[in-house]
């Protein structure tokens, strides 16, 4: 069952994602024509150096469907640690060996690490979301750093060497795309989790009534505080996907272009200079991972805590 769940959750990013990219391609298309245009009528100055575009480079249209080479990598990612999951659970030994025993000791350490930040009741239920967010975000950010992901691709011969203009493949996390797609899954799973916890009358109330016991005008004043704090905590929560797909995509998106500044720092040793950054980088994947799902753990444990503190009680 959980593997149903680990595939069902990979391949809705993926699709989410692929949505997402086709949607900003169809509305920034007159804009982005009206600006290659301008920038083809002026010569570009001499020596400009180039790092990684910003936007995922489209390489295909298969009846008219985008696919840009940071989708390439996500689908990589996504079906290989679909493959994976399934080749190490085909056979299950009640004594774990190989694949099986790094899955178990993998999911075992993430759920025990996830009960002690959000509880076992809330840990029981949403398990399987954080669990799949952070192994593909961690996937994604260390095949990103795999040589050849970024450097192969169509270019042109420049005075500063041969240059990739369209890289066939891109870090999935060094697009917007990826991670917008992965924050809103997020916000429709958190607002589901709320409404079954806490039901959709203690979703309100959580977010506007007042906490504590006030009489008089006390009472009136601590009503009106509170919504107060309520429309700015909206705010806040409508924000969240813009800023967890900011932070992640900036992160990644500033270690790879790290990583070809570096490359380029000492011609004829590309290959050497980078080595130590790589290292940095990996590091930076896994934190990212991390960052990520406690972020969207904390954020859930906040609005379901009363539920859970509860349900606590009444085992104990």
């Amino acid at each position: 069952m959980r593997i149903r769940f680990f595939t069902a959750l990979l391949l809705t990013l993926v699709t989410t994602s692929s949505m997402a990219t086709d949607w900003v391609t169809w509305h920034t298309s007159p804009i982005l024509l009206r600006t290659t245009s301008q920038a083809t009528s002026a010569p570009a100055p001499e020596g400009e150096e180039h790092g990684l575009p910003p936007k995922a480079v489209e390489i295909a249209r298969p009846f008219n469907f985008p696919i840009t080479n940071s989708m390439v990598v996500s689908w990589i990612v996504a079906l290989g640690l679909i493959a994976f999951a399934q080749f190490a659970t085909r056979k299950m030994k009640q004594v774990p060996t190989g694949a099986q025993n790094f899955v178990e000791w993998l999911v075992e350490g993430l759920y025990k690490f996830m009960v002690g930040i959000i509880g076992p009741h809330l840990a029981q239920r949403t398990f399987w979301f954080f669990a799949t967010i952070f192994i593909f975000i961690l996937s994604a950010n260390w095949i990103g750093l795999i040589p050849g992901v970024g450097t192969l691709g169509w270019g042109h011969q420049t005075a500063h060497g041969f240059r990739i203009a369209q890289p066939l493949f891109r870090g999935a996390n060094a697009d917007v795309n990826m991670t917008l797609a992965m924050a809103l899954v997020f916000f429709a799973c958190w607002i589901v989790w709320a409404f079954r916890e806490v039901g959709v009358r203690g979703f309100f109330k959580e977010l506007f009534a007042p906490k504590g016991e006030s009489e008089g005008v006390l009472k009136i004043l601590m009503v009106v505080v509170f919504f107060a704090a309520g429309c700015l905590e909206v705010v806040s929560i409508l924000f969240r996907p813009i800023s967890l797909s900011f932070r992640l995509y900036g992160n990644i998106f500033a270690g790879e272009n790290l990583l070809e500044a570096m490359s380029r720092l000492v011609p004829g040793f590309g290959w050497l200079v980078p080595i130590p950054f790589y290292f940095l980088e990996l590091l930076m994947g896994l934190v990212q991972a991390l960052v990520f799902m406690l972020l969207t753990a904390v954020f859930t444990m906040l609005m379901c805590q009363h539920e859970t503190e509860q349900v606590a009680a009444t085992r104990g």
